[in-house]
C-alpha cells in the first residue's frame, strides 16, 4: 500500500493555507501545500511548521500546462496517484480595477475555469479509489447563473451538457466579452461570477463522468462554496476567516469511506444548495 496523499492547490496564502492546515491535522497522509512561486510556498510550509504541522512542498503552476503533467506524473510515481484533490487556485479582479471587462474575462476564466479543467484532465486518471475532488467554487457562481439569460440557464442545470458544450459556452463568453457583446449574449456583466458558474457545472459533469465510468471506485467529485472570508482576494471587511473558510472544503475532503454522497452537488455550510 502506498501512502495516502492529499494536494491543494494555490495554498500558500488565504484559504487555500487554511485548507492545508486542517488536513494536516486530520488527514492520515501526506499533504501536500503548492504555489506557483517556490519561495512563498516554502515559506508557507515553515509557517506551518512553526505550529507543528507537517506540510511538503510541491511546485505547481495551474495555468502552465507542463507543470501540470510533470505534478501529476510526480505523484503517480510516488503515491500511486492521489486521494484527495482540492481545486483551489482562482483569481478575482478587485472591484475598483479599471481593467476592460474583455481582458477581466479572459485572465479570469483562463485561470477559474480552463486551468482548472487542465488540472481535473490531467488528475482524475490518478484520483485512487474512495479518492475525493473538491472544486473552490463560489456561492457568485449561482448568483451568475440566475442572472444568465433562460436559454443558457437551461443549459448549465441540464443533465445532459458535455464538457465540450459547456467549454464552447465558456470561450463563447470570453469572445462576447472581447467584442462588447456579452449582455446582448444573455451573460451578466460578471466575469469570476460566469469562471465559477463554469467551474460548478463542470464538477457536475465529471461526477456523472466518474459515476458512469468508474462506478466501483466510490470517488466523489463536488464544488463548494467556502463563503465570503478575509483573504487578500475578498479583501478585509469579510466576515469569516480563513480557517472558518476552510470548513467546507476540508469536510468534503474527508467524506468518510463508503460514503456516497454528496457527489456532483455544489454544496456551502456543509449543506447541498439547489443550482
Amino acid at each position: 500500500m502506498s501512502a495516502r496523499v492529499a494536494l491543494v492547490t494555490g495554498s500558500n496564502k488565504g484559504i487555500g493555507l487554511a485548507i492545508v492546515r486542517a488536513l494536516c491535522k486530520q488527514f492520515q497522509g501526506d499533504v501536500y501545500l503548492t504555489a506557483r512561486d517556490v519561495g512563498r510556498g516554502q515559506e508557507a510550509v515553515a509557517s506551518l511548521a512553526s505550529e507543528g504541522l507537517t506540510a511538503l512542498f510541491h511546485q505547481l503552476d495551474i495555468s502552465d500546462l507542463n507543470s501540470i503533467t510533470t505534478a501529476a506524473a510526480y505523484f503517480k510515481d510516488k503515491y500511486g496517484g492521489v486521494d484527495v484533490l482540492v481545486n483551489n487556485a482562482a483569481i478575482a479582479f478587485k472591484v475598483a480595477d479599471t481593467a476592460p471587462f474583455a481582458v477581466q474575462a479572459e485572465v479570469t476564466l483562463k485561470t477559474n475555469f480552463f486551468a482548472t479543467r487542465d488540472m481535473l484532465t490531467h488528475f482524475l486518471p490518478i484520483i485512487k479509489a474512495g479518492g475525493r475532488v473538491v472544486n473552490v467554487s463560489s456561492f457568485v457562481s449561482s448568483r451568475a447563473l440566475n442572472q444568465c439569460s433562460a436559454a443558457l440557464q437551461e443549459r448549465f442545470r441540464s443533465e445532459d451538457i458535455t464538457e465540450e458544450e459547456l467549454v464552447g459556452l465558456m470561450q463563447r463568453f470570453v469572445d462576447e466579452a472581447k467584442k462588447g457583446e456579452h449582455k446582448q449574449g444573455g451573460w451578466p456583466e460578471t466575469a469570476y461570477g460566469i469562471s465559477k458558474t463554469g467551474l460548478t457545472t463542470l464538477s457536475m459533469i465529471l461526477a456523472r463522468r466518474l459515476s458512469k465510468e468508474r462506478p466501483h471506485d466510490g470517488i466523489l467529485l463536488n464544488a463548494c462554496c467556502p463563503g465570503w472570508v478575509r483573504t487578500d482576494m475578498a479583501g478585509p471587511k469579510a466576515p469569516k476567516s480563513p480557517d472558518e473558510g476552510a470548513v467546507t472544503p476540508v469536510y468534503l475532503a474527508l467524506l468518510p469511506p463508503g460514503a456516497t454522497e454528496p457527489h456532483g452537488k455544489f454544496v456551502s455550510d456543509k449543506e447541498v444548495q439547489p443550482w
